[in-house]
């Protein structure tokens, strides 16, 4: 797949822009529905389908820029961008295995407060008192949640490195930081 070229100009710095945004997004997104179950529920199969797009994204852009790499000047900047590069894709696959992982989790409270209400109203009449959750249950969604954390955290530092080390490489020596005469 060449996604070297978009109409004419290297598509890496659009890849990018969509890179440092999505990642820091889903990473949000996944600690808010590890944390609150509702909030997975509410936003249903919207999670894992945007940590896919943001994995897709993840891989054009490091694809892009490896094709961009053999076109540029060689520096000691660019080559440090580009190996930092290619350690976000672990990072993004985590962030999508753990989105599917606590939008399951969401499913599966659902169907047990679906169960509980569904017992709520025996024959009683008078309705069940509340069941606890179960502790294995909240054992689960706290390795989630830590999990969910350190991998959300991870995933915005190495976004934050990146992109640092790549307006580095592109900036660094290439403009003044005094105003020109132009305009003047």
């Amino acid at each position: 797949m060449d996604v070297g070229l978009i109409n004419g100009l290297p598509g890496h710095p659009l890849f990018v822009h969509g890179a440092a945004v999505l990642v820091p997004l889903t990473a949000l997104a996944l600690v808010v529905c590890a944390l609150w179950p509702s909030a997975a529920r509410r936003l249903g199969w919207v999670l894992p389908v945007m940590a896919l797009v943001t994995l897709v994204l993840v891989v054009l852009t490091t694809e892009s820029g490896e094709w961009l790499e053999d076109r540029v000047q060689e520096s000691a900047l660019a080559e440090e961008h580009a190996e930092m590069g290619t350690g976000l894709t672990p990072w993004a696959i985590a962030l999508f295995v753990l989105t599917v992982a606590v939008w399951l989790l969401g499913r599966a409270g659902l169907r047990r407060e679906r169960d509980r209400g569904g017992e709520a109203d025996g024959p009683s009449g008078g309705g069940a008192p509340a069941v606890a959750r179960p502790a294995s249950s909240v054992v689960v969604r706290v390795a989630a949640l830590v999990v969910a954390l350190v991998v959300a955290v991870g995933a915005v530092i190495q976004v934050y490195r990146i992109g640092d080390s790549g307006a580095k490489a592109a900036w660094q020596g290439r403009f003044s930081t005094s105003r020109s005469g132009a305009g003047r």
